[in-house]
């Protein structure tokens, strides 16, 4: 086989790989493959949710608080609750968290909040930062970024995320950038009126 023809050989099942990466890529930001977890396939549009009946459990999320103790998702059993994912070195991750401790504040009786400090190496700065911004939600420090997987496999590359959870602790959400407390806060108010 001439070198030419291994090349469009080549090109061809790349493109042929990509045809069928795409066509598996199901919308809303579900795998449509009917497993019982949730598998991260592309993020929501600001605003938009997962419908209610494709929506699929995360795995137990738990870990150590930068304040001390454990958190466990299941303190906020029954409650929406938004994971954001930040590191102190993250200009929009700073950017964002004022905004999202005063929603915090507002809505804390009927959602929870767990903020997740990955990607810091230590975590000395990210306590100032938590300290200097007077962040009240609790933050679990996870460097690995256990918590991003267990929720499916959530691509942690980009920083900040923020992932929603409806009250069954369902992903119902997952958004990729920063995001202002007025974009959360109908989403969150709508997610909590479900049933």
């Amino acid at each position: 086989m001439s070198s030419r023809l291994r090349v469009s050989v080549a090109a061809l099942a790349c493109a042929l790989v990509a045809v069928v990466v795409t066509a598996c890529t199901g919308k809303d930001a579900v795998n449509q493959s009917g497993g019982s977890l949730y598998q991260f396939t592309s993020a929501n549009k600001l605003g938009q949710t997962i419908p209610a009946n494709d929506r699929k459990a995360t795995k137990a999320i738990d870990g150590t608080l930068m304040s001390g103790g454990t958190y466990n998702l299941d303190a906020d059993k029954g409650k929406v609750v938004v994971v954001n994912f930040w590191a102190s070195w993250c200009s929009p991750c700073r950017t964002e968290m004022p905004g999202l401790d005063a929603l915090y504040r507002e809505v804390k009786t009927n959602v929870g909040f767990v903020g997740v400090d990955t990607k810091d190496a230590s975590t000395s700065g990210a306590k100032a930062l938590v300290s200097d911004l007077s962040i009240s939600y609790p933050i679990l420090v996870d460097e690995p970024g256990k918590v991003a997987l267990a929720l499916g496999h959530i691509p942690s590359g980009a920083l900040p995320f923020t992932v929603l959870l409806d009250k069954q602790h369902r992903v119902a959400a997952v958004y990729l950038g920063g995001l202002q407390a007025a974009d959360l806060q109908p989403v969150l108010t709508k997610l909590s009126a479900e049933s």
